[in-house]
């Protein structure tokens, strides 16, 4: 096994190869990525083997995981600094496949909600781990390319997520959605456990803020609750008042204890930066645009255009596959340039994206001329805006705050893809659908992709000169 080395206040490191670092902990990160999304292609396949579930219920396969992802991604980037970034990073691959497993052998909703929350936990424990394992391999001048194309990869796993689960769920049922982890997990943890080098920040103690940490659970998952339930017909509208407003307060209350208390689970100080800020809000209005899009594809293309679940699989490839190549260019002029132009461009490309799919698909299939080039545009917008705002978070961060920094925009992400799975379950969790459903979620995806365009405006990261 490799001895663990230390990095040494002057920052040196051996002279090996960071790529096997980066293909380990990429690895890692595509499954947990690719389990953000790959049940938006297996939740009518779930509705169906669960009857008794409403899609209010359903919604929390999806939303348990990322509330508690979340909330444990924070934490997570500190313990990751004090107590090594391998050792993190190999604990929640562990608990990621554990719980991946307990996911396939589920007999009910409620267990299968259970075992996605110890999913969760593992997937929160290894991502920020393996961001700074990567940053901690580069050299500098190496590190936005290496973040761009870790981006890329976890972008392009969100984005490959239902078209390869639509083919899994088709093939061998929902449960093979989680077991296909199992296999591959294992390789990432057994190569990570002979080739990573272990990294720390010397004399740095974490403190974990639970009370922090339940305020956001409540927060979030607060409103995600009250928006599912809105529309399914089992609660009054006072309670649903009622759950909004205990979401809100908490709310309230968690920014008002970050505020106070010595070692709160969010650093304030962090969002003193323009670009961290900007960068943080346009993460949160592009994820809840982006969750939006996938459930949306899904509903529409078996609901209205009547395709089989492979078939909806292989009509969403093309755009995914343009999500890799765009972000590779993109972190090269990043690198270059700063985030910003391609930010921008990106954000419009989404929306122009949004606003074809609002206008042009009729009821009648006409897939090359009606859908495909929306699945162009908005592959091309995904790879240009989501890889870049991971890298533009982290562009202007010191060493110390790698993990807890992304951690907290891995989490505004999670936070974003929650309100837009809750929001799309409202607008399209019926037993049929019309054409006339999607309107206003297209309308919400356009406004939300210029809304980050707008926010990606404030942003500068380009190349300090010396």
């Amino acid at each position: 096994m490799t001895q663990p080395s230390a990095v040494t206040a002057a920052g040196l490191k051996p002279a090996v190869s960071p790529w096997p670092t980066f293909w380990i902990a990429s690895i890692a990160v595509l499954l947990v990525s690719i389990d953000t999304t790959v049940l938006y292609a297996a939740f009518g396949t779930l509705r169906k083997a669960f009857p008794a579930g409403t899609a209010a219920d359903l919604s929390w396969v999806l939303n348990a995981y990322t509330v508690t992802y979340a909330a444990m991604l924070i934490p997570s980037g500190g313990l990751a600094d004090v107590h090594g970034r391998k050792k993190m990073f190999l604990l929640g691959a562990a608990i990621f496949l554990i719980g991946s497993g307990a996911c396939g052998a589920a007999g009910s909703i409620g267990m299968l909600i259970a075992a996605r929350v110890v999913q969760a936990i593992g997937a929160a424990l290894l991502t920020p781990a393996s961001l700074s394992l990567i940053l901690d391999a580069f050299p500098q001048q190496k590190r936005a390319v290496a973040v761009s194309l870790w981006g890329a990869v976890g972008g392009l796993a969100a984005a490959i997520g239902p078209s390869l689960g639509s083919f899994i769920v088709d093939l061998f049922g929902w449960s093979w959605a989680f077991y296909i982890n199992l296999p591959i997990g294992a390789v990432s943890l057994i190569w990570g456990i002979g080739l990573l080098r272990e990294s720390r920040i010397a004399g740095k103690v974490q403190h974990v803020d639970l009370v922090g940490m339940l305020l956001l659970i409540a927060s979030v998952g607060g409103a995600a609750l009250a928006l599912t339930q809105s529309d399914a017909g089992q609660w009054t509208s006072g309670q649903i008042t009622t759950v909004a407003a205990v979401a809100g307060a908490a709310f309230v209350a968690f920014i008002i204890w970050a505020a106070r208390v010595p070692h709160p689970l969010v650093d304030l100080a962090l969002f003193r930066s323009r670009t961290y800020s900007a960068v943080n809000l346009a993460t949160f209005c592009f994820a809840v645009a982006f969750a939006m899009m996938f459930f949306a594809f899904f509903s529409y293309m078996t609901g209205i255009w009547h395709y089989s679940l492979p078939l909806a699989g292989i009509a969403v490839t093309p755009g995914p596959l343009m999500v890799v190549p765009t972000a590779i260019i993109s972190g090269r002029l990043a690198a270059k340039h700063g985030h910003r132009p391609g930010l921008v461009i990106g954000s419009l490309v989404y929306a122009a994206s949004g606003l074809w799919l609002a206008l042009v698909p009729g009821t009648t299939p006409a897939y090359w001329t009606q859908w495909f080039p929306a699945l162009m545009l908005s592959g091309i917008g995904v790879g240009m805006v989501l890889p870049s705002l991971s890298g533009a978070a982290t562009a202007r961060l010191p060493q110390h705050q790698y993990g807890v920094g992304s951690a907290v925009n891995q989490a505004v992400r999670q936070i974003g893809s929650v309100l837009g799975v809750a929001l799309t379950v409202v607008l399209l969790g019926h037993e049929t659908l019309a054409r006339a459903d999607f309107a206003v979620l297209y309308g919400m995806h356009v406004a939300l992709a210029l809304l980050t365009g707008l926010c990606c405006l404030a942003v500068d990261t380009r190349p300090r000169k010396l």
